[in-house]
């Protein structure tokens, strides 16, 4: 829709354009969501596009991905046709999720070529299955501040709550890295709505890695995604007391599901990813 409120459009050309970034100034990047319903508060947006950043980049740590970065890219990325060099699902395994995170939103591909893993991530909703994936990844986001300096900080530890996170006025969010034994572990991943096209009522996404440590990712069910960790593989009755464990004020309740069916069949969920994950590591 038409932004009536918009006066201005910066296209940022380096990281001094974003000193605008800030109340009625906000970040545009694909604008998916920014142009779906009106946004009263803003006067000006400073469009991100033009800092030119890659994609998806190889770096010492693992791999950085751009905010910027469109989920077609992201998906693109799990087989290995995006980068420019050779990764390929068969050497970073973990890169699995990332398409089946973006088959999990109901979305046109028109909208995967335009729509942001930054968009994503910052808009911070239960929905967000793509942030859930970076959750379950043990991604780090890269926050530039205002004042020129930089924020390294855990994406589990990035949402607070339905749209809101830990972002501050002014602060940007760069870019996020998957650290290289996320990349190289074994995944899983399960999602149930109550209509084919409807909105995921619960993801759980599972990461085992080479030494046997276990992470669970518990998403669209709860208010944040929630990361259940183990030092090895879970059994069922593990499983089962890690979920009861949760806040029970963090299970999401909406149109979509209530808070009991929620919590429910994210644990039914939980255990068969475990069990995946489990089974897979005793055929090594």
């Amino acid at each position: 829709m038409d932004l009536d409120t918009i006066r201005d459009v910066v296209v940022a050309r380096g990281r001094a354009d974003l000193a605008f970034v800030g109340g009625s100034c906000g970040v545009l990047a694909g604008g998916t969501f920014l142009f779906s319903e009106p946004q009263d508060g803003l006067e000006r947006l400073v469009d991100i596009t033009g800092l030119g950043w890659a994609a998806l980049t190889v770096t010492g740590e693992g791999l950085e991905i751009a905010a910027t970065c469109t989920l077609a890219q992201l998906a693109g990325a799990g087989v290995g046709r995006e980068l420019g060099v050779e990764v390929l699902r068969a050497q970073w395994p973990g890169t699995a999720v990332f398409a089946r995170a973006c088959r999990a939103l109901v979305a046109s591909h028109k909208i995967w070529r335009t729509a942001t893993v930054g968009g994503n991530v910052c808009l911070s909703l239960p929905a967000g299955a793509v942030l859930g994936a970076l959750v379950a990844l043990d991604g780090v986001a890269l926050v530039w501040a205002p004042d020129g300096s930089d924020r390294r900080i855990p994406l589990r530890e990035f949402v607070l709550g339905p749209g809101c996170n830990v972002l501050g006025s002014g602060d940007v969010l760069r870019s996020i890295t998957i650290p290289t034994r996320s990349l190289h572990a074994r995944t899983a991943f399960r999602k149930i709505a109550l209509a084919p096209l409807g909105r995921s009522g619960a993801v759980v996404m599972g990461r085992r890695e080479a030494d046997g440590g276990t992470a669970l990712t518990i998403t669209a069910a709860t208010t944040r995604p929630i990361v259940l960790d183990f030092a090895a593989t879970p059994d069922d009755a593990e499983v089962r007391g890690a979920v009861a464990a949760i806040d029970p004020t963090l299970w999401f309740d909406d149109p979509h599901g209530a808070p009991d069916w929620r919590r429910h069949i994210a644990g039914v969920l939980a255990r068969e990813v475990a069990t995946e994950l489990r089974e897979a590591g005793d055929g090594q």
